[in-house]
């Protein structure tokens, strides 16, 4: 008995450490993609000319956080996202 409850401990710890490592790879990768999205939109767009009047910061906000949002939900599309760290980041995102 316990060399199995000694198995069956060491199992877990594995599976434990390796889900965290797993977890903290997808996180780093996410966001070097981010990153690199970013930097791809920046550098693909022209330059802006000027506006009229000052746009409405209100209006620059939500634009933003619809952006943040339509990433999220590509990143869970591809799987790099779980549904409890999708939750957690639009959650933030819309605090």
């Amino acid at each position: 008995m316990p060399g199995l409850l000694r198995a069956v401990a060491r199992t877990a710890v594995v599976a434990g450490t390796a889900t965290a490592v797993s977890n903290r790879v997808s996180g780093r990768q996410a966001g070097r993609w981010a990153e690199q999205d970013s930097r791809l939109r920046t550098a693909s767009q022209p330059p802006a000319a000027p506006a009229a009047a000052a746009p409405d910061p209100a209006a620059d906000d939500m634009t933003s956080k619809i952006d943040q949002l339509k990433q999220l939900a590509d990143l869970k599309a591809q799987g790099v996202l779980s549904e409890e760290e999708f939750e957690a980041q639009k959650r933030r995102v819309l605090a």
